[in-house]
This record gives C-alpha cells, structure tokens and sequence, in this order.
C-alpha cells in the first residue's frame, strides 16, 4: 500500500523539480473564489482561511451521486455509513459527524439530533452543486455551535451564463455485480434535470429535480423474496430511495441580490427483516411470513438570502424555515406470494423537527481599505420530539424545545501589503446550557504575490445532542442512560499553513504547500461504563482529546492535464475512564494519501479522470468490560485503499456526454476494526463495513 503512496508522491516532486519558475501575474486566469468564514466572496488566494475547494467540473468527473461520494475523496475526511439506516456522516479530523457543520449556502441543514452536524450526506444531492468549500480546524467564531472539526460548505448554482440552460442525465451503476434495471431488481439508477432561465437583466429563475434509486446491496444476503428460516433474508445494505426539489428565484440590481430557495426531499428506506417464520394456514396449508418495516422522511426548506448595501456598510442576511419529519410502519408480508397479509398501516411519525434559523452579518463600516470590522448574530430555535424508535428514550416521545443565541464580531486589519491579522469573539446563549464564549486570531502574510503564510487560533463549543441527554433504555439486560447535567464539549485548534504558486516559461502551473494543526478538546461527552454490577452505562463528560495533524498538498496543471497529490499525518490521543479503570493516553498516528490526475484529447476532448485514495491503519484504546476486571486493550481499523477510473466523451459541440467508468477498483467491501468496544446494547462487529465493492456506470447528459 505505501509503495504505491511514496511512488504517487515522487512523480509530483519530479514534476515539479523539472518546472522552472516565471512570473505569472502576466498570465489570464480565472481565479476560484470562496464565501466560508470572508466579509465577503473573496479570492482563494486572498482567503484569510486556508479553504479546500471542490469545484462542479471535478464533481462532474468523480460521476458522484451525492455529497458523501464526492467527499469520500478529501483527505482526514471519512465517511461512515450505517446499512441499516443507508446514513452517511463525515468524520472529520478523527473526530465523528457531530463535531462538523454541514451548510448549505452558508445555513446548516436540519439532521435527525442536531442543526448541521452529524448530517445524512446521501440526502444532499450533486446536480445543482457549483462548488464544495472545506475549511478544518475549530471556527466557532464563524459558525458557532458544533464547527469544532471544521465547515463543509455546499454552494449551489444561482444563475446561468446563458438565457435558457437545460441539462438532464440518466445515470446506471451496480451495486457491487448486483444489477438489474427492472423495478424490485438491483443497483443504482440516477435521474437528474435542471433548469434556470434569465428573465431579464435582473430576475433569474430555476428549478432542479434529483432522483436516486438505491435498490440495496444483499452481498451475503439473499434479498426480500428469499424464506429460508437461517436469517439470510434481507439486505446488508437497505434498498433507499431519494428525491430532491429544488427551486430559486433571484433578483439582482445595483448592490442588492435577493435569493429565494424551496426545497422538499422524500426518502424512503425499506427493511427487510431477516427472521421469517411459518404460519399456518388451516387444512395443511402454510406460508412463510416477516414483519418488515417502511421508514418515510420528508424536509422541507425556505431559504431568503439578502445581500445589500446600507450606505456604505455591507449588509447579508441568512434565513430559513425547515422541517423535518421522520415515520415508520410495520406489516406482515407473505414471502412466497409477494404480499402484503392484511394492510399497512398509517404512517407513525417518530422523530420530528421545526427549525427557525436567521444569521445576519455587517461589515464595512469605516470604508476604509485597511482596516474592516464585522457585527454579526446567530439565531435557532429547534422544536418537535423524538419517539422510542428513534432512540431509547424514556417514554414514547421526549418533547424537544431548545433556543440558541450568538452575537459575534470581529476586525480584519492589513498592517501593510503583506500582513492581515483578523481577531474575533462570539458570545453564545442556551436556554438549557450555560454561555459560551468562542475566540479566535487569524493572520495572513502575503510573503509574494503567489506566496502566503496563515496563522489560525480558534475555539468553538458542541452542545451534547439529544441522545446523549435523554437515552434511556433499561430492562433486565440492559442499562444505558443519558445525562441531563453534560457540559458542552469546548474544542481549540491552533493551524500553521504556507502555500505557494509557481509558472514555468513552458506553460505549467504549480501549487504546493504545507500544514501543521494542533486540536485540543475538553468536556468530552463519551457513553462509558459507569457501573460492574449491575452493568451500567451513563452518557459523561471526559477531561482528554489530543490530536495532531501534518499535512503536505501539491498541484500541477498545464493545458489539457491536470495531477494532484496530498498526504498526512496525523495523531490522537484521548483518555478514557469506565468509573473503575481509566486508559492510558498514548499517541497513535495514521497515515492517509491521496492523488488526482486527469487528461483531456485535444481533438476528440475525450476526458481520462483517474481518483485514487490512501487510508492507513487506525488504532486507539477499547474498554474490555471483564466484570471481575475490565481493562483497557488496543483496537485496530485496517488499512485500505481506493481507486476510480472514469471517461468521458462529448457530442455534438458538447451537447451530448457520455461517460463510464469502475468505482472502487480494489474491491473494498469491509476491513477488521476492533475499535469499536462492546456495550450493554451487545457484543461489538469485529469488522467494518464501509463500500459494497467493485462497480461500474454509465452515464448519458444533456445540455442545452
């Protein structure tokens, strides 16, 4: 695995030991430009933040089908997948879902336990999508609760170069070699249509519709029509399917834009439950029956952004109105005469949000080229309830209600051409938790025009979610508590980065760089063992998490070829305590790589893209609850790695494309992971299941 690392990496530095360096600020480009954590859009290379940016035409080549494939390529980012929920979360930094915040045109989406944190990225569709920015490190400044591991920002398209623009794509894959076009049958199949219009000068208007149709992996299974009596019926991974509808409308005129967005997405999951058993039906007839279950979830978002000027001070404003809605029904389905004995029921819903959101942020107030400052507020107010099904709570449904408030400001001073410092503070209320105060310096030295050096401190805070102030499962074998009285967890980064951008005289561009991140974390709420006998486990807050990170980043682009190839290394360190033993505080470090290349024929304009992705081993302490002496042992994730392979080829003045390609061309399916130490809810899966293998797609689009 590392040979093919170290060898990835050596072509990048012999590129670019054969570059020879020229000025470019003669040369024409279209610089990328971000919004996460700026006064204002600002150039990449101006970002007082180090920003990842995942642009359209590189989410166009991955053929992603959502968000959580296209972040599957980013380094320290990991996505886990629950198969039985078909969630995927990112963790971030080895830190889980919880602790990033996922938004949506700078407003978090509502999730089952929280706002933008611990999000399902396969609800979060790729057609509209005109950029992803990754910002890492604490920047509770900005974004407040939850923004501990970092922000992952998905931009959407809000207009269109052209006064009609109409694009429509079909895309098929397998699922593993599971395929099959027909209904009921297997694989992945993908419909997608968008649409904008420009009015006029000043109004534009769209609308986009995003199908995906996961029919579910079996793997060992043996699918829903299957009744033997050995637990194989059913699905490793559940058949899951989603649609997105999404429609806009914005106005622009002299400085002020106005952005409206409606949003509605229905997902249905089926599970099909592996135990079947016999009933009988008189006169010596039988038939063989399982209670299955349907899971239904509907959102709904409206979305106002305002952009404006107020004199000379630069007004934006965030709001938004989303709910949430996640239900279930059980019934009897007859396997052998595929139906259903007597009727579903009604839909029961179980697990319901209504979020109130507003941000709004001031800035410019001195007009001053030097200096800037910037007034900002952060509301959310969160009410609705959880049902048992949802999680093991006290009673059927636990009522939530909870109000958070934030003001924060910041300055942003250019000392000179080369040095910008921007200090910051956000004061944030709860009407359950005590105030919060989150600080943060950040300085930007511009050594070259093509040279930066950035300096980011930051604090944020993670409010404990629902589950962990209000679980409550106990019977005769089991005891799992929340803890009402947990402290909000408080995380500090502290991150060194330098980039640099070269031109040679033979037409190559060069980006390469460096950083070094330092994350430390208190309060951190943990599910341990609190009791021997009875066995009794409690939601608490721990005192330790350490982690360090380094990390090296280079680019080459000249013409039609395009090469990238990033690597870290990072380390974490977190004590554990189960009440009776508490866990060494070793470091263990892994290792991650990946790299990018791809090439378009200039006669034909048939694109190669090529996607590879290193994961190393992971290891950290496991809590092995010995009842007469529980003891803390090393748990190890395996390494894997992973390739993509994909061609495209446009048609008739690039109308028409078609594109194909393997995913996942090692095969990954599982690794051993004993990092994952049993509980009282039962004994821990000594593997982890993370993709379903090999498979290939094609895909046909159109644009108009």
């Amino acid at each position: 695995m590392k040979k093919k690392v170290l060898s990835v990496l050596s072509l990048s530095v012999a590129l670019w030991m054969n570059a020879q360096e020229k000025d470019s600020l003669n040369q024409k480009k279209i610089e990328e430009v971000v919004v996460t954590g700026q006064y204002t859009q600002q150039s990449i290379n101006k970002s007082i933040y180090k920003v990842e940016v995942i642009d359209a035409e590189q989410i166009r080549r991955m053929a992603a089908t959502n968000v959580a494939d296209v972040l599957n390529q980013s380094l320290n980012i990991l996505i886990t997948s629950d198969r039985n929920s078909g969630n995927s979360t990112a963790s971030l930094l080895g830190l889980g879902g919880e602790y990033t915040k996922i938004l949506v045109d700078n407003i978090p989406v509502v999730g089952d336990i929280g706002l933008g944190n611990n999000i399902d990225l396969t609800k979060l569709n790729v057609n509209n999508i005109e950029r992803v920015e990754i910002v890492r490190g604490s920047m509770g400044v900005d974004y407040g609760s939850n923004a501990m591991a970092g922000v992952i920002n998905i931009i959407t398209k809000k207009n269109s170069s052209k006064k009609l623009m109409l694009n429509a794509s079909v895309q098929e894959e397998t699922v593993g070699k599971e395929y099959d076009f027909y209904k009921k049958g297997e694989g992945r199949h993908i419909q997608t249509l968008n649409v904008g219009y420009n009015i006029d000068e000043n109004w534009y208007v769209g609308a986009n519709i995003n199908h995906n149709d996961f029919q579910g992996f079996k793997g060992t299974q043996e699918g829903y029509k299957y009744f033997g009596q050995d637990k194989k019926r059913g699905y490793l991974w559940q058949p899951k399917d989603v649609l997105n509808v999404d429609g806009v409308v914005r106005y622009t005129k002299n400085k002020t834009s106005i952005f409206y967005k409606f949003g509605f997405l229905n997902e249905k999951l089926n599970y099909y439950n592996p135990i079947v058993g016999e009933l009988y039906l008189g006169e010596g007839n039988r038939t063989y029956v399982s209670t299955d279950r349907d899971y239904l979830t509907t959102r709904y978002l409206n979305q106002l952004n305002v952009q404006t000027k107020l004199g000379a001070i630069n007004y934006t404003g965030d709001f938004s109105y989303q709910t949430q809605d996640r239900k279930y029904r059980d019934f009897t389905y007859d396997i052998p005469n595929r139906n259903v004995r007597g009727t579903k029921d009604e839909y029961q819903s179980y697990n319901k949000a209504d979020i109130v959101y507003s941000r709004g942020v001031f800035s410019n107030f001195l007009d001053n080229e030097k200096i800037d400052f910037q007034l900002g507020y952060e509301l959310d107010h969160t009410s609705g309830y959880a049902g048992f099904i949802a999680g093991n709570f006290a009673g059927n449904n636990v009522k939530r209600k909870i109000f958070n408030y934030a003001n924060f400001i910041s300055a942003e001073w250019d000392v000179n051409k080369w040095l910008s410092v921007r200090p910051g503070y956000r004061l944030a209320l709860s009407d359950k938790f005590d105030t919060q105060h989150n600080y943060s310096l950040t300085v930007r030295g511009k050594i070259t025009e093509n040279d930066n050096i950035r300096l980011v401190v930051g604090s944020a805070n993670r409010f404990p979610n629902f589950d962990e102030l209000y679980t409550y499962f106990v019977d005769s074998n089991h005891d799992v508590r929340g803890n009402e009285n947990l402290k909000p967890e408080e995380g500090f980064t502290v991150s060194l980065n330098a980039d640099r951008k070269v031109s040679t005289a033979s037409g190559w561009n060069f980006k390469f760089g460096t950083s070094g991140t330092y994350m430390n974390l208190k309060n951190r709420i943990e599910e341990l063992q609190v009791n021997l006998q009875p066995l009794q486990y409690k939601y608490i807050n721990i005192d330790k998490f350490t982690s360090y990170l380094v990390e090296a980043n280079f680019k080459a682009q000249k013409n039609q070829f395009s090469f990238s190839a990033n690597a870290s290394y990072y380390g974490i360190s977190k004590e554990l305590s189960s009440g009776v033993v508490t866990s060494p505080d070793d470091f263990f470090y892994t290792f991650e790589a990946n790299a990018a290349g791809s090439y378009t024929l200039p006669k034909t304009k048939t694109n190669f893209s090529l996607f590879y992705r290193y994961v190393g081993k992971l290891q950290m302490f496991v809590l092995v609850p010995d009842l007469a002496s529980p003891y803390y042992e090393i748990g190890e994730r395996g390494d894997f790695s992973m390739m993509d392979f994909i061609v495209s080829q446009p048609f008739f003045k690039n109308h028409f494309e078609v594109s194909a390609g393997i995913k996942n061309i090692f095969d990954v399916s599982s690794v051993r992971d004993t990092t994952v130490a049993g509980t009282a809810h039962g004994t821990a899966d000594p593997t982890s299941n993370l993709f379903y293998g090999r498979s290939y797609f094609a895909r046909l689009s159109y644009n108009f």
